[in-house]
């Protein structure tokens, strides 16, 4: 069983930046692909960055040039890097794995076995 926790949420003005962090427990880290979601009020739960096993990254229009995701497989965890924010930026956060060595479609959170508790990201205009 993977648990993730979220951290780095909070409060940022327009045009500024947070980092976001997501520690894994367990010993497959290294061996799973990880994204970030978000859902913001009265919104789905959309698909924010991807970063398969060997560091490969996807983003979405919305957020590609905005937005890194990175991963330190020596200490478990994976990062959100979010310049340049906007007020529809705001949203829960939420970390999640795929299963070890499985290869799902990035995008699509059905495609991922495990969740963090999610980090709240409020964008002042």
């Amino acid at each position: 069983q993977v648990q993730l926790v979220e951290s780095g949420g909070g409060l940022v003005q327009a045009g500024g930046s947070l980092r976001l962090s997501c520690a894994a427990s367990g010993r497959t880290f290294s061996a799973s692909n990880m994204a970030w979601f978000r859902q913001a009020p009265g919104k789905e739960r959309e698909f924010v960055a991807g970063i398969t096993l060997r560091s490969n990254t996807y983003y979405p229009d919305s957020v590609k040039g905005r937005f890194t995701i990175s991963r330190d497989n020596a200490k478990n965890t994976v990062y959100l890097q979010m310049n340049s924010l906007k007020p529809e930026d705001t949203a829960v956060y939420y970390c999640a794995s795929q299963r070890p060595y499985y290869s799902g479609a990035y995008s699509l959170e059905g495609e991922y076995d495990y969740w963090g508790q999610g980090t709240q990201v409020t964008v002042s205009s």
